[in-house]
């Protein structure tokens, strides 16, 4: 052997030695992943292609840590393929041309077809994404992409169109103990059952986080046994993943809780979304948007104190106002709901939309300049206030769109003073809109 091939090796050899416990514990096999039973037990569709050697171009959506990145380089062990590997982070547009120019060379000298395994796939802008799409899509590239971000929103959809989509999930606890155990074994250690709980619980579904964290705490450890104390060592802070489809779910969720008048859920997203470090402003603003859609006339109060918080996140700022942003969560939870508001613009628009306009009625129109009178402006027009209870009846729409109902209040809250207040002037009687 050279003299480079030896010293070559002894590098490799040191670099394995010295790689992370998450690096020096990826499966080999498909039997030995952990998790994504789903995908790659008995029978199941992702294993069945891998197996085969009949993958076609796919997505690999899924939180950190979850086995994005082994499954390619299972694949690459299995292939009779080319494999190749970039990082989306790194890689150009002059990077995916000179794998497209590999892969017709290979596949006109040789017959042998290409993998590209792209990681953060995300990362690629549209046109470096288009430069790909030809040869996905004439079968010269089979594409492996690994994402952390839903590909819905990051993905081309010609490409996407194209590929197969398999969603990794978190790795429940019982899945990171077993990872845990395998490394324990590995290292020559042991840990108490309750350091591993805490560590499985810790990682939130990641198995690097959790490995990596095991590996500290074996630092740390006396006799290599990791006590519960070691391992809440190693854990000094967990940072909160927050992809831009999250963003979207646990703001959906924070809204629905709201919505559903349960104030202890509403602080739990709001304090997940700050944690996250999620713009406070925008949090703000869904809380007003929520005061009206949601609340509206049955608690005329909380649009106030949904823009009194919003003003104290500008004028206070975090983390200070992160108080008045709960007290808004507490106010609009324990709130009576109403949506009335937005069904009433509702029909009002769609009658807008689908009715003819119609003229505004004379005894409404402008009649403070000068000739108003002579074209008949405001004739008619019969002042409230000169009345009893500051009301009179009359006609306030054109013809065309005149007694439709578009607002009808609920029971709920203040609505329901302002429903007496409406069939006490005779609004009631209207004909109710569609």
């Amino acid at each position: 052997m050279a003299a480079d091939d030896l010293f070559g090796a002894a590098a490799e050899e040191r670099a394995a030695a010295s790689a992370p416990l998450a690096a020096r514990l990826r499966p080999r096999t498909l039997d030995e992943v952990v998790g994504q039973d789903h995908l790659l037990g008995p029978g199941r569709p992702l294993r069945r292609l891998i197996e085969s050697d009949r993958l076609s171009s796919v997505i690999l959506w899924g939180p950190p840590g979850t086995g994005k990145t082994t499954l390619a380089r299972l694949v690459a062990g299995t292939t009779r393929r080319a494999f190749e590997q970039r990082s989306a982070v790194t890689a150009g547009v002059k990077d995916v041309r000179e794998v497209v120019e590999g892969a017709r060379r290979r596949l006109g000298e040789r017959g042998q077809g290409t993998i590209l395994f792209l990681d953060e796939v995300h990362r690629f802008n549209r046109a470096q994404q288009d430069a790909l799409l030809p040869s996905v899509e004439d079968g010269l590239l089979t594409l492996v992409g690994a994402t952390t971000e839903n590909p819905y929103f990051e993905v081309n959809a010609p490409l996407l169109s194209r590929s197969t989509l398999f969603r990794l999930h978190p790795l429940t606890a019982d899945a990171v103990v077993v990872l845990l155990r395998r490394a324990l074994g590995a290292e020559g250690a042991t840990a108490d059952d309750d350091a591993l709980a805490h560590l499985a619980d810790r990682a939130g579904g990641d198995a690097r986080a959790a490995l990596g964290a095991l590996e500290v705490a074996l630092a740390l450890a006396d006799d290599r046994r990791v006590t519960l104390a070691a391992a809440e060592a190693a854990l000094d802070s967990r940072s909160l993943r927050y992809g831009r489809d999250e963003h979207y779910d646990v703001v959906s969720a924070f809204i629905k809780s709201i919505r559903g008048s349960d104030p202890d859920a509403g602080l739990y997203w709001l304090a997940r979304m700050l944690a996250a470090g999620e713009d406070a402003r925008f949090v703000a603003r869904r809380l007003v948007v929520l005061a009206s859609e949601d609340i509206g006339m049955a608690d005329p109060e909380s649009l106030l104190v949904a823009d009194a918080a919003a003003r104290a996140v500008e004028v206070v700022g975090l983390p200070e106002a992160r108080l008045n942003l709960a007290q808004a969560v507490l106010h609009l939870a324990t709130a009576p709901k109403s949506n009335r508001v937005i069904v009433a613009l509702g029909r009002a628009e769609a009658d807008v939309a689908q009715r003819p306009a119609g003229e505004v009625p004379a005894h409404l129109r402008d009649a403070h300049y000068r000739g108003a009178a002579s074209l008949g402006h405001g004739a008619g027009y019969d002042y409230p206030h000169d009345h009893p209870g500051g009301w009179v009846a009359q006609e306030h729409r054109p013809d065309e769109v005149a007694g439709r109902v578009y607002y009808e209040p609920s029971g709920a809250g203040h609505e329901e003073e302002v429903a007496r207040r409406m069939t006490a002037r005779g609004s009631g009687e209207a004909e109710a809109g569609e």
